[in-house]
């Protein structure tokens, strides 16, 4: 792509490793995510229709919640330690859950302690892959400058997207063939590995480096006595605590990652149920359903992706979400019309378009947070917001899906799209200040 051809080679490089590291790591975590429908009839047990609902909302939640513990540890390690030593780390931990995973015993083979294995396993690969993706992204947000960082940024979540594109082939390949389902966790493992090792050549980001240099010399020329009895790393760890984030930008950056997890629910987990029950899909129908659709996840993100160079990120994310929002009006009648699983597939390629991800304008609310505070806010407010709505989805809708059918969606749906464009609105504020700000001193220097 033209916007990479005036980057350094070691930007080039950094870029790669960052891309491939989180395909790998994404490959890992979407084996189990979307081959669930298969794994949990092996791991859990078997019961009636409702129940079976409730234990596939608590499997696919187990993922998402002790992120915030993984947040608060591997934003810790990310601001005081490295982004460099975070984003191996997190591909470590993948590696060791899926080689876990390849030798699990079934709960044919001994009963409830499968569950609760698999389910270990599960919230080892949500608090890795979570730190994995931010890390990769605070990473490329201050090594490039926009627009070029823009694109870059984005195209680390093309990586995931082609991860789990890559994942569904897999996991497709082997329950359609016949092949032992163990087999793509033991691939899942392998790439995992080569993952860290590749990992391993990235450099230390500049401006974190700045960051820290800059602190502790401003440190030194206020307590010189201090700063003789402490080492670098506790005075460092002393002053930040000063540094205050906005409440507003807090909020609004929650609420706009908000949206991700609802639209990827509805799009791939929400209608499973439906097929199966209404159109007699197997889980392996459902598997090689949802690679397609995830051809279409990958299209879209890299088409926003490109867009980013030429268009603003935030009018994208505005676009995105105003037709999220006309279309929930007419989303329970097109459910409740469908009469074939084309239709179905149909309404879930248009939920993907609107999808309400916060690609391409990542770098753009990671930038208004703190240096050396960076990793481990936005960590801990992207854990949180995981750890929240999809709980709050998977197992609200299966209540109101229940007592309210599929109006049941609005619900959800429609607050959730509110709080995305509000918190779009305050980063286009934030914007608009950082800019006048850089002319006022742009003038002043001037004169």
């Amino acid at each position: 792509m033209g916007v990479f051809s005036s980057l350094k080679q070691e930007h080039k490089e950094a870029i790669g490793l960052l891309q491939i590291g989180t395909f790998l790591e994404y490959f890992d975590l979407m084996l189990y995510v979307h081959m669930a429908v298969l794994l949990n009839e092996l791991f859990f047990p078997k019961t009636d229709p409702h129940t079976a609902a409730l234990l596939s909302a608590f499997a696919f939640c187990s993922t998402y919640v002790l992120r915030p513990l993984g947040a608060l540890l591997f934003g810790y390690i990310g601001d005081y330690i490295g982004r460099k030593s975070t984003v191996i780390i997190t591909t470590m931990m993948m590696a060791f859950s899926c080689l876990i995973m390849a030798n699990l015993p079934t709960y044919a083979q001994v009963g409830i302690t499968a569950a609760w294995l698999v389910t270990l396993c599960r919230v080892i690969q949500g608090v890795s892959s979570m730190s994995e993706i931010l890390g990769a992204h605070i990473y490329v947000t201050e090594l490039l400058k926009p627009p070029s960082q823009y694109v870059a940024v984005s195209f680390i979540s093309v990586a995931s997207a082609l991860g789990s594109v890559c994942a569904l082939g897999v996991a497709a390949l082997v329950t359609t063939s016949g092949f032992d389902w163990r087999l793509a966790f033991w691939i899942g493992a392998g790439i995992a590995v080569v993952g860290s090792i590749a990992r391993t050549k990235l450099r230390e980001t500049p401006e974190f480096v700045d960051a820290k240099r800059l602190k502790l010399k401003q440190i030194e020329d206020r307590e010189i006595d201090e700063s003789k009895k402490l080492s670098e790393k506790l005075i460092i760890k002393k002053h930040v605590k000063e540094e205050k984030i906005c409440k507003k930008t807090i909020a609004a950056y929650f609420l706009v990652y908000c949206g991700w997890p609802l639209s990827f629910y509805l799009s791939f987990m929400y209608f499973n149920p439906l097929l199966k029950k209404d159109y007699g899909y197997s889980a392996e129908d459902i598997i090689f359903h949802n690679f397609l659709l995830s051809l279409i996840s990958l299209s879209v993100t890299t088409l926003v992706a490109a867009l980013s160079h030429k268009i603003y990120p935030l009018k994208i994310l505005k676009a995105r979400g105003l037709f999220l929002g006309i279309l929930t009006f007419f989303l329970p009648l097109a459910i409740m019309a469908s009469t074939n699983h084309i239709q179905i597939f149909l309404i879930q390629a248009l939920l993907l378009i609107a999808a309400l991800a916060p690609l391409p304008a990542d770098s753009i609310f990671i930038k208004h947070f703190p240096v050396l505070k960076r990793f481990t806010a936005t960590s801990l407010l992207y854990a949180l917001k995981s750890t929240f709505m999809y709980i709050l989805t998977s197992f609200s809708l299966v209540y109101l899906n229940y007592y309210l059918g599929e109006w049941g969606l609005w619900v959800i749906m429609l607050p959730v799209i509110g709080g995305f464009l509000w918190g779009v609105h305050h980063f286009e504020r934030l914007e608009s200040s950082s800019k006048q700000s850089t002319q006022d001193s742009s003038t002043l220097k001037l004169t």
